[in-house]
């Protein structure tokens, strides 16, 4: 008799959550917006809800796909990512930037891709060349000029945080796939010039950084951002004023369905919700490493530490970005923020942790009872407790 394949309902229930409370604040958030712009107060949701049906059946079809056939998808990801990214400098800018590529009535933002194809490749890569992960060069180098070309494309449009998020997930990718430390942190010191002269470069983004420094001390749009967004995080309270009922969002604060939505959830869910929202990111994180863990391969648990830590840290560079943390950046809340692409993406890489879930319960079950029929790899040697392959 057949083995119905096991499914991580907790996983799956931590994203619907998500995903229905993120619809729900979309709403909230952009009713006014919408109104104002095109008469229609159902305007964002309607087109989000769109985008959340298509990637909840993207999700379903990866999450059915045994994640081990990605390897041959690889390098024609990696290809597709490059040359979007490319098309998109070519393309008409929005708002003095090149993000998106236009598609009929929707667009498409490839920098958003660009991130779980980079997960992909060192997935792919350091399974390949586990036994050379702590060497300079191979170890290092190669990966990390890979990734840089979708990190210079990036950057080109120009966006800085998309790159940093990206630079962050492969040097931990990178050290849980037995790379050595003390190479990882000389590449992270040499990455910090580089950002301070994208800093530099750009007049808006020094703004930023200064009016952080000061205290908000300043008239910029940058530091009228962040001025709007501690309000609305105070006064929600414990609380909060109950769903719609936020006031900064009329008008008072730019983006509030993208960017900034979780100041508006501050603000009417008060304190209790905010800490509702990052416990659930939390218990993601946690339920993520733990399928990373526990995958039959080393390819399988670096693709699900580099999905797990690239939504979980985006989502807290958001939040700290909301409230006065970090200077501002345009960076959506994965499932929350509004956000085709961003949601589209971030579906799809669930269902492929979905799939790494299933197939680490038949691994186990079928190491239990008899051979394993879903991988070859032999014991659990991997750096950082993660599974690794036979020499």
């Amino acid at each position: 008799m057949r083995r119905k394949n096991p499914n991580d309902y907790a996983l799956l229930a931590l994203i619907l959550v998500l995903l229905l409370g993120g619809l729900i604040m979309i709403f909230s958030a952009s009713a006014s917006v919408a109104e104002k712009k095109f008469g229609a107060p159902w305007f964002f949701f309607k087109r989000q809800l769109l985008w959340a049906v298509l990637g909840l059946g993207a999700m379903r079809f990866f999450s059915r796909l045994n994640y081990n056939r990605l390897k041959e998808w690889v390098w024609p990801v990696f290809f597709i990512t490059a040359v979007t990214l490319g098309a998109v400098l070519l393309a008409p800018a929005r708002e003095n930037v090149h993000r998106w590529l236009p598609l009929g009535p929707f667009t498409l933002q490839p920098s958003e891709f660009a991130k779980y194809t980079a997960v992909l490749f060192l997935a792919y890569y350091l399974d390949r060349r586990h036994s050379q992960a702590a060497s300079p060069v191979r170890g290092l180098v190669v990966p990390g000029v890979v990734v840089s070309v979708l990190l210079l494309l990036i950057a080109a449009e120009p966006d800085l945080g998309t790159p940093i998020l990206i630079f962050s997930v492969t040097v931990l990718l990178l050290w849980l796939g037995g790379g050595r430390l003390l190479y990882l942190l000389g590449a992270g010191a040499l990455a910090v010039p580089a950002v301070a002269l994208e800093i530099l470069r750009h007049p808006y983004r020094l703004a930023r950084v200064v009016h952080y420094v000061s205290t908000l001390r300043g008239g910029s749009e940058a530091s009228y951002q962040l001025e709007q967004a501690v309000l609305a995080v105070g006064s929600g309270g414990w609380l909060g004023k109950g769903i719609g009922a936020s006031e900064l969002k009329l008008g008072y604060l730019p983006t509030p369905h993208t960017d900034f939505i979780f100041p508006v959830i501050c603000e009417e869910l008060g304190l209790v919700g905010a800490l509702a929202l990052l416990g659930l990111f939390a218990a993601f994180l946690i339920r993520g490493l733990r399928v990373a863990r526990s995958a039959p391969n080393l390819f399988g648990s670096l693709l699900a530490a580099g999905i797990t830590l690239t939504i979980c840290l985006q989502a807290f560079i958001n939040a700290c970005m909301s409230i006065g943390l970090l200077p501002t950046k345009g960076m959506p809340m994965p499932f929350i923020s509004y956000g085709g692409s961003s949601l589209l993406v971030t579906l799809c890489a669930a269902g492929v942790l979905l799939n790494i879930s299933r197939q680490s319960s038949l691994h186990s079950r079928y190491t239990a009872h008899g051979p394993p029929s879903v991988s070859k790899d032999g014991p659990w040697s991997g750096a950082g407790g993660l599974p690794g392959r036979n020499p």
